[in-house]
């Protein structure tokens, strides 16, 4: 069953084999966690809006068409919960905080030491990132953070592949300028 692909575990979802949905949750689980939390730094509202994601997976099912890649349609979904918490509360929950709060917020169960080697070492870049505009800060996330290809990139933005490049290296060079100066 792990051998199948998730566009053919989603398609026998939309066909009403709901129980498939727990390899879904299983296998991505981990890195839409992750982008919700690059894109807030807040692990509450990430992990709530994860929860979202899947509850929204699961409702339009029947939406997926299994032309396009899982990943493009489930970030999409992802990208559309985040604007739903932008329009209730104004700005992405977590977002626009001090480098210590931010550190302090990171997952894991790391030593007290380990934590704060992690924390200070990490202040410097969350701070930096920011700062980036939200779309900025998520095509870095995307590409840097998921590891995702710029075609898959392409596919959850709604770009093409050339201009997913080009707004990951100009994010990255702001990226680079923003940091700089913090160094200063």
């Amino acid at each position: 069953m792990n051998a199948l692909s998730d566009n053919t575990i989603m398609l026998r979802v939309k066909a009403g084999d709901l129980e498939r949905m727990g390899l879904l949750f299983e296998r991505h689980y981990r890195s839409l966690y992750g982008f919700l939390f690059h894109m807030t730094y807040h692990r509450e509202a990430s992990e709530d809006m994860v929860q979202t994601v899947f509850y929204k997976m699961l409702r339009y099912r029947n939406s997926f068409t299994g032309e396009g890649e899982f990943m493009a349609w489930m970030y999409q979904i992802a990208r559309n919960v985040l604007k739903d918490e932008v329009k209730k509360k104004g700005k992405l929950p977590g977002t626009h905080h001090d480098a210590n709060e931010l550190a302090d917020r990171l997952p894991g169960g790391a030593s007290a030491d380990e934590h704060l080697e992690k924390k200070q070492a990490n202040a410097g870049l969350y701070m930096a990132m920011n700062k980036l505009s939200d779309d900025n800060r998520e095509i870095l996330t995307l590409s840097r953070f998921q590891e995702l290809k710029y075609q898959e990139i392409g596919q959850i933005l709604g770009i093409t592949e050339g201009a997913a490049k080009v707004r990951a290296f100009r994010a990255m060079q702001e990226l680079k300028d923003i940091y700089t100066k913090m160094e200063r």
